[in-house]
């Protein structure tokens, strides 16, 4: 079992904690993308980088999934690999970079295409992974997740080496964020935490996080949503951004991030909007192999009904996760995001292809239970 030490500084008004963790550092790497580099909030950080005569250098161009050939270019663009820390700020895509410089700036760790190819890193520089959206968890996870468009699908780095040695969970910098996003990431959350709580290999550290991280986001998704000011529901969703991070390294995502690498990898869906399309699909195959834990998911719902048997319960949990995707206006279809239907069998082989997750799943799934479960995402004629 994976091992997080990462040191966690959090709360509203906590930027000014993070200069503790600057001392000492000559030669710091920032990396964030264009949008959250503008942000006054990054800016306070990047003053307190800034101080002291540091050497900084700034990556502020980290694309939405990114690929292989994304982060060897980024790679190339440094100056030089003498770096003391790297910082990222931003969403999965830019903290999943970062993690991977960070060991790519190390002279004693393999090259990328080794990485890719299964050759595990053993060192790299230190790290601050500061989220500015409360979804991925990737400041929580070993995973570094890159999209290689020759295969149309995404490939996870696996190491603990890339946990972080600082985490900085500040909800100012996720008040900009539109609704969309705020609820598209919100849901890619809550896929990490239910389907680690349903994995095959989950156990009582990971059961522990997910609930945790399930009690936090369920009492708060709507109204960090829709009240995009209010510090507190920002910070519980990125606490329960955190635990999902968690739950991945102590167990596992399966069916939904299965299905959903192949539209991120081919049509570059947006990780959280393929997750949310998928959500009800997927756990409405999985309930009957996960009664007893759906029903403990619906009890931390406010306001559910506890007198319903467990049976019902779990079924209402279903429903409600529908019910939640579609109040927090995200697609329902992939036709309307452009995946064409005749798509449906070359996506079933490639979702079934990621073993890693697939086998995770608390049921074993056919290539025409796949299919099944695609064909639920067009409008049914």
């Amino acid at each position: 079992m994976v091992t997080i030490n990462s040191t966690l500084i959090s709360g509203a008004g906590a930027i000014p904690a993070i200069a503790p963790v600057l001392a000492g550092k000559q030669s710091v790497l920032l990396v964030s993308d264009s949008n959250i580099i503008k942000l006054d909030a990054t800016r306070q950080i990047v003053a307190l980088i800034d101080a002291e005569g540091r050497r900084v250098h700034v990556i502020d161009s980290v694309p939405p999934e990114p690929s292989q050939h994304d982060v060897n270019k980024l790679l190339g663009e440094l100056p030089d690999r003498d770096i003391d820390l790297v910082v990222g700020i931003g969403g999965g895509s830019v903290l999943d970079v970062a993690k991977l410089l960070s060991v790519l700036c190390d002279s004693r760790s393999p090259g990328l295409d080794a990485l890719l190819a299964g050759e595990k890193p053993t060192h790299r520089v230190a790290s601050l992974l500061i989220p500015a959206t409360a979804g991925t968890g990737s400041e929580a996870t070993p995973n570094a997740i890159l999209a290689i468009p020759e295969q149309n699908t995404k490939v996870g780095i696996i190491s603990p080496v890339l946990l972080p040695d600082y985490v900085a969970l500040l909800p100012e910098l996720t008040t900009s964020m539109p609704a969309h996003i705020a609820s598209s990431t919100g849901i890619d959350a809550l896929c990490h935490l239910i389907e680690c709580f349903t994995s095959t290999i989950a156990n009582p550290v990971s059961d522990n996080v997910a609930l945790t991280g399930l009690y936090k986001l369920l009492r708060n998704i709507d109204v960090a949503v829709n009240e995009p000011t209010n510090l507190n529901a920002r910070l519980e969703m990125l606490w329960a951004s955190y635990y999902g991070g968690a739950a991945i390294t102590h167990a596992g995502t399966h069916l939904v991030h299965a299905l959903s690498y192949p539209l991120g990898g081919k049509y570059h869906l947006p990780h959280g909007v393929a997750n949310a399309i998928l959500l009800a699909p997927c756990m409405r195959v999985v309930r009957p192999h996960a009664v007893e834990k759906f029903a403990r998911v619906w009890d931390l719902i406010p306001d559910a009904d506890q007198s319903l048997s467990d049976e019902e319960k779990s079924h209402a949990l279903v429903a409600y996760l529908a019910a939640l995707v579609q109040r927090l206006n995200l697609p329902d279809n992939l036709e309307s995001l452009g995946v064409p239907r005749d798509d449906i069998p070359s996506l079933s082989d490639a979702a079934l292809n990621v073993k890693r997750l697939m086998n995770n799943a608390p049921c074993v799934v056919s290539h025409d239970d796949v299919q099944k479960i695609y064909q639920t995402l067009f409008p049914q004629n």
